[in-house]
């Protein structure tokens, strides 16, 4: 690939902002060359951490095999170079068997489905609280804990995200967007700045303190050219159909921030990420865990901007 997928630091995905956009069913699902390395990583996950990547309420697995079914059949007809039809079900080319999921892990649905695919599935079902996580396969965590949001709200699992608490605005609409998905799907962008390439980012900025100083850890030797990852989610919501529950699937891609230097578009782009990133206040680059590097993130962006 010769540069990022999706650049939504470009401007068109404001942070902390809910920015949903209409989605064609025939671009649900995103495979790229990175899906076996992704799925071998899935696979070890399984096999090292089950409880941390896969949780499930009991009477979801009907649900989940809906999620399957779904995948499968999008599979089959969008990416044959991928995915090939067994005649008994559907089987990444190329894939190792290796280890992975344990025999009582394989007879979730959900945990199969997760397999053929690079995002991570989440399956939300309503009741009386609201819109609640039931059910999901998360290998590659964007700073947050499956275990932790297991069987909570919409409104508490984005508690801690600035301006998304309960009794916000954005909660309540969230809420009746929820509500209102039908047939159709819808996407959204989210990025953030990690140090290194890890696929699987769970503790949040605020877990990730250096113990000599009490402050959130920076990258490596403070040498951000070398280190910094540009972390995209390409979210997408989806209603199903029989169940009506929601699946919500999250995609990460990861990009070298360097990257950009290399980008037919480098200096709109360098530019916007820069002025993105001066823009979020003190919650902000707290939540995102970029406070001790914010400027030094801006100073490189603008160095790119200027030598395009």
């Amino acid at each position: 690939m010769n540069g990022p997928a999706h650049t939504p630091y470009d401007g068109s995905s404001k942070p902390f902002t809910i920015g949903l956009k209409p989605l064609g069913l025939d671009q649900w699902i995103d495979v790229d060359e990175y899906l076996l390395p992704h799925l071998a990583e899935k696979r070890r996950l399984y096999a090292e951490i089950p409880e941390k990547v896969f949780v499930e309420e009991d009477g979801t697995r009907e649900a989940q095999q809906e999620v399957l079914d779904l995948i499968v059949a999008y599979l089959a007809a969008k990416h044959p170079g991928s995915h090939r039809d067994t005649g008994s079900g559907i089987e990444v080319i190329g894939a190792e068997s290796g280890s992975g999921p344990a025999v009582a892990l394989r007879a979730a649905p959900l945990v199969l489905a997760s397999l053929l695919v690079q995002e991570d599935l989440i399956l939300m079902r309503r009741d009386e609280s609201g819109w609640r996580l039931a059910a999901g396969s998360l290998c590659f965590p964007s700073s947050w804990s499956l275990e932790e949001k297991f069987g909570k709200p919409l409104q508490q699992i984005h508690a801690p995200v600035p301006g998304f608490g309960p009794g916000t605005r954005p909660a309540e609409l969230i809420n009746r967007m929820f509500d209102g998905l039908q047939g159709q799907a819808v996407e959204r962008y989210n990025w953030s700045i990690q140090a290194g390439d890890a696929l699987y980012h769970p503790l949040s900025n605020l877990q990730r303190i250096d113990r000599a100083t009490n402050r959130p850890t920076r990258f490596p030797d403070g040498d951000v050219d070398a280190h910094a990852f540009i972390r995209v989610e390409r979210q997408t919501l989806r209603k199903l159909p029989v169940s009506r529950d929601i699946l919500f699937t999250i995609r990460i891609h990861l990009d070298p921030l360097k990257v950009l230097a290399r980008h037919p578009d480098r200096a709109t782009l360098a530019a916007s990420f820069a002025a993105q990133l001066e823009a979020l206040d003190k919650a902000q680059l707290d939540y995102k865990g970029l406070t001790a590097d914010r400027d030094r993130l801006v100073a490189l962006l603008a160095s790119m901007a200027i030598a395009a």
